[in-house]
């Protein structure tokens, strides 16, 4: 391997392919290990810390603290959704390009992003902060929930300059060949935010405003770490003056891509309305409680979820390189692993859940009707559970070879085509038990309408390639 110059110790994909996450000299296995464990950690990490942090918040401020955190969890998918819509059409692009050797058009990239990402948080930062109140009220809140979300949102919007400049910038270390950074910046926030949150909580009685505060403070120190990161020139790609900072071509590339995970979050926004209003409906006056259950199963859930994007994340880079290199066969071999242990992922949450619900729901609150309801909640949503972290590696995979509007079909199908029908119909009829139905319904579909799609597209997508004889097979 090409010895590293100290002023350019970055990955370089001008030395040898195997210094590049899409090398072909180390094989496919090796390099999903070298970026997916990171993403991993990282991703466990982030998961272990909304856990921890739920877990303060439901027993150093209370069981309504818990739903009105559930209340915010819409709210907190559209700030990160205005987010991904700039950070993964970012990373994405970047990989290709510097699988093109395209160095110059990669630091436009990284240049272009940071312009967004504070454009972003300005803009819709601040006109959510005005509006708070309407739109808490939309997303479900009511008179007992409403102050917590209240509280805990207006310092997660204050604090979205920090936020979006982190997690944008981030996914770009990543994607530019710097995995392990990647995720010292996630250790390094979720770190301070595990320290500070019960400091804040506890000691200094902030209730959930802490919480928020702790989180604010703890991305802020990971801020510093990437904005270090691209400020440097020792860094393969970092910023330059000289270079583009807001060009209209490649912001355009950039949405076109990353509109995926943006409608992905979006629609789940939206669909979290749904099932908050079906919960207040067909729960009655354990409504409030019936919510802050569905927010522990939400809690839960995530927490596998993040782990399988932890490992598309590792994909990126090797897929996004490997495609604009022209070697199809390494884009199918990542596929193929990465559904493998995205699907053994999904596997062990539904057998933890099946097992041990109550265990996990206590975790979270000493309510024992909460627990009660999240006990049935677990038990019937984790029954198509296994086959979900295939259907996010597939919908990921699409986005990472630069085919947005594969991986939109699919993010939307999920949400809309199938789990909105299926709220219409299933709560008023069988009440709770259809809220929880309708989800595993919906995941199970979407994962078979992923693998006829992924089946047909990868046939064609290969022929494609084959056939103009720049592929070697």
């Amino acid at each position: 391997m090409t010895q590293t110059n100290r002023q350019n110790p970055g990955p370089n994909p001008a030395q040898k392919t195997d210094e590049r996450p899409g090398g072909i000299t180390l094989g496919t296995g090796t390099l999903l290990v070298q970026y997916s464990v990171p993403a991993i950690i990282a991703a466990v990490a982030t998961s272990l810390y909304n856990i921890i942090d739920s877990i303060f918040i439901g027993r150093g401020v209370g069981p309504m603290a818990i739903s009105g955190l559930a209340i915010t969890f819409p709210l907190m998918n559209l700030v990160i959704g205005f987010c991904t819509l700039i950070a993964v059409g970012g990373a994405t692009i970047s990989s290709i390009f510097l699988g093109q050797k395209a160095l110059d058009r990669a630091t436009d990239v990284v240049n272009n992003v940071m312009t967004l990402c504070i454009i972003h948080s300005v803009v819709f930062g601040g006109l959510t902060f005005i509006f708070l109140d309407e739109v808490l009220m939309f997303f479900g809140a009511t008179e007992a929930t409403i102050p917590y979300a209240r509280e805990f949102m207006q310092v997660i919007l204050l604090g979205t300059p920090i936020s979006y400049i982190f997690i944008g910038l981030n996914n770009l270390m990543r994607a530019t060949g710097y995995p392990k950074k990647a995720m010292i910046s996630a250790l390094l926030s979720v770190a301070a935010n595990i320290v500070l949150c019960p400091l804040f909580i506890f000691v200094l009685e902030m209730g959930i405003r802490g919480a928020a505060l702790a989180t604010i403070c703890g991305q802020g120190v990971a801020f510093i770490w990437v904005l270090w990161h691209f400020c440097s020139p020792s860094s393969y790609v970092h910023f330059k003056l000289r270079n583009r900072w807001l060009t209209g071509k490649l912001v355009r590339r950039i949405y076109a891509i990353g509109l995926s995970p943006f409608l992905m979050n979006a629609t789940a926004c939206f669909v979290v309305v749904f099932l908050n209003k079906s919960i207040l409906e067909v729960a009655g006056a354990a409504g409030d409680v019936a919510v802050g259950a569905y927010g522990i199963i939400n809690r839960t859930t995530m927490f596998f979820v993040m782990i399988v994007f932890g490992v598309t994340q590792g994909m990126q880079p090797i897929l996004g390189y490997n495609y604009g290199a022209r070697q199809w066969h390494r884009v199918t071999e990542t596929l193929h692993k990465g559904i493998f242990i995205g699907t053994c992922i999904t596997v062990l949450g539904w057998i933890i859940t099946e097992c041990f619900p109550d265990t996990v729901s206590s975790m979270f609150t000493v309510d024992r009707q909460m627990i009660e309801i999240a006990r049935d909640g677990f038990r019937i949503y984790f029954i198509a559970y296994p086959v979900v972290g295939c259907q996010i590696v597939i919908q990921n995979y699409f986005q990472s070879i630069g085919r947005p509007k594969l991986s939109i079909f699919l993010s939307l199908t999920r949400q809309l085509l199938f789990l909105v029908p299926l709220l219409a119909v299933l709560p008023p009829r069988i009440g709770l038990d259809g809220v929880w139905a309708s989800m595993a319904i919906s995941d199970f579909t979407a994962f078979a309408l992923a693998m006829v799609t992924v089946i047909v597209m990868n046939r064609r997508i290969g022929r494609a390639m084959a056939s103009d004889g720049k592929l070697v097979l």
